[in-house]
């Protein structure tokens, strides 16, 4: 498949003028000369001068440096270009001078965004489409399913992922490493503490997370912050690899998550909020613009910034009761309002053809998927139901999304609306059940939303939650259905399900449709076995398949003994053998 774009025929119009000029050999001692100086173009360090590789190893690469940045729980108004009271100066920046998504949609949880990222699926598609996956749960996201990094691997890509996995681990193969990244730095869990990367899932059930490759990384037990070591690791990776030759590098930082920790100095500007969960929220948010500035410089000392493209992106939306905001939206993580999954996000790359706009279109996060791998010149194979769009024009060019709906989800193991039916759907859908979808500029929920407050700026100004300044809307009593227009009100302050009950009918019939290819949901219940005590004090992977099979074999073994002495008690006692098998068919 082309790439899409038009960056990468540029490059190889250029590498064909300049192999047809006599002054190559000018160019080349120019070159040299830079970098003897260990200096590449534009004074930045030389790719090849670095220690440990081979001068000049390998042309350039046409194929992009793909870096994907995923921050947990950042809520919609937490950056400054947001209008957030925490500085941000790095991402505004990078947003800036990139492509600001507006009109950008995750999930509302921290599994579920992650594993539509690294299929280019809806969550119906995987069988992931009930909350997260639990520490505890002999789960993970299925294994028939092609990831992301997979299909940047057949390309020649060195893939490399540091940060939180949260996509399962109960078995080896559920392991990062199994999925597609040549290495993995970063915790299973989706939580823990930032400093001892210890996790307590419930009372006596704790462990270490904190990993390297497939083994407990405990060598990296220094007591740093996870947010800074995060970040030294991928410095060590960019300064060990060759920059022409392809990289994808998915960092996803375990911030702005709870628990609510961050080192002292990020503090210093924040001692006037006084609400405590703010002002830690804050400190962290600071620490992590901090973090993704030193990645940025990373990308440009090592030679690689110039052919990269950098993603930002939250993975839903803000946690009120835990410092974050999503002001003026609706409701906060955890809910299909817009407060839960409209996010922040953007690009930044020298590789956008417009740079310094702001893109509008709808954008969702299973598009990275098709677009990635579109941009290294991969394939999609024609097999693979996706759910995702190939976005970059969209995006570097302005043009039109070929996306004009999102299925923000069906979960039909959620609490059920008590007052939801077939009656209140028109016959065409149960609005028990909790469901959220988008068609052009209507958005329909069904059954339970959740928590559906409007939480200003003023909720954040006492010391402790203070609910008082919150706006809520007292629904008729049994409501289970609403409509609303989010180009016009973005914030859903109207609700227009009475006023165009023909548009309800037809995205409850789109709700149909999708819910007809939707696979069994997968949320089995918790293991024993995963308690990190029968696992050397480590959260890991605890179903053994080799186990398994030699427990069979054994018990294949024993069968074939007792069918021999049972052979044999049969030539002596036949009446007595057919009495046993019998009974054994009866038990």
């Amino acid at each position: 498949t082309a790439p899409r774009g038009h960056y990468a025929e540029g490059k190889m119009l250029a590498v064909g003028v300049l192999a047809g000029l006599s002054v190559l050999s000018l160019l080349t001692y120019g070159y040299l000369a830079w970098d003897s100086l260990g200096l590449g173009p534009g004074g930045t360090e030389a790719a090849g001068s670095r220690p440990g590789e081979e001068p000049g190893a390998g042309a350039p690469s046409s194929q992009p440096h793909i870096v994907f940045i995923l921050a947990d729980d950042q809520g919609f108004r937490d950056v400054g270009y947001h209008g957030s009271e925490i500085r941000t100066p790095t991402l505004d920046k990078l947003a800036a001078e990139g492509v600001k998504l507006e009109n950008y949609y995750v999930q509302p949880m921290c599994t579920p965004s992650r594993s539509q990222f690294i299929t280019g699926k809806y969550q119906i598609h995987t069988g992931l489409q009930h909350s997260i996956i639990r520490p505890t749960q002999p789960n993970c996201l299925p294994l028939d399913n092609v990831t992301l990094p997979q299909k940047l691997k057949e390309v020649g890509y060195s893939t490399h992922m540091v940060g939180k996995w949260h996509l399962g681990f109960y078995r080896r193969e559920c392991m990062p490493t199994q999925r597609g990244f040549d290495t993995f730095f970063g915790s299973l869990l989706g939580s823990g503490d930032y400093y001892t990367h210890f996790k307590c899932d419930s009372p006596g059930i704790c462990g270490y997370d904190l990993y390297e490759n497939d083994n407990a990384a405990w060598d990296h037990d220094n007591g740093i912050y996870s947010t800074q070591m995060y970040t030294q690791k991928v410095q060590q990776i960019l300064a060990s690899h060759n920059p022409r030759k392809p990289i994808f590098l998915y960092i996803a930082y375990q911030a702005v998550h709870s628990p609510l920790q961050a080192p002292g100095k990020y503090f210093e500007h924040y001692r006037s909020i006084n609400n405590i969960n703010r002002r830690r929220y804050a400190a962290m948010l600071a620490c992590l613009d901090e973090a993704i500035n030193n990645v940025t410089l990373a990308l440009k000392k090592y030679g690689y910034y110039d052919n990269s493209i950098i993603i930002y992106s939250s993975d839903n939306g803000g946690q009120p009761m835990a410092g974050g905001s999503n002001w003026p939206l609706r409701g906060s993580k955890g809910t299909y309002w817009e407060g839960g999954i409209r996010a922040v996000g953007f690009v930044h790359s020298p590789l956008l053809k417009n740079k310094g706009s702001v893109c509008k279109e709808l954008v969702h996060i299973t598009d990275w998927f098709p677009t990635l791998i579109t941009l290294a010149e991969g394939q999609i194979d024609e097999d693979i139901q996706l759910d995702g769009y190939d976005i970059w024009e969209t995006i570097s060019e302005g043009r039109r999304s070929p996306r004009v709906d999102i299925l923000h989800n069906i979960d039909p193991i959620y609490t059920k609306a008590k007052n939801g039916s077939w009656a209140a759907g028109y016959g065409i859908w149960n609005t028990a059940i909790q469901s959220a979808i988008r068609v052009n500029h209507w958005k329909l929920l069904t059954g339970n939303p959740g928590y559906s407050d409007w939480v200003p700026p003023q909720a954040f100004s006492n010391v402790g939650p203070n609910r008082w300044h919150n706006e809520r809307v007292s629904w008729s009593a049994g409501k289970t259905v609403w409509l609303f227009n989010i180009t016009a009100d973005p914030y859903e302050r109207v609700d227009l399900s009475a006023r165009y009950p023909d548009v309800v009918k037809q995205l409850l019939r789109r709700l149909s449709q999708f819910n007809k290819t939707a696979v069994p949901v997968r949320y089995p219940p918790k293991d024993p076995r995963s308690n990190p005590k029968l696992n050397g004090g480590v959260w890991g992977p605890w179903f053994k398949e080799d186990e398994k099979k030699k427990k069979s074999d054994k018990s294949k073994g024993a069968n074939k003994q007792k069918k021999n002495k049972n052979k044999k008690k049969a030539n002596r006692k036949k009446g007595q053998s057919l009495h046993c098998r019998s009974r054994l068919a009866g038990g």
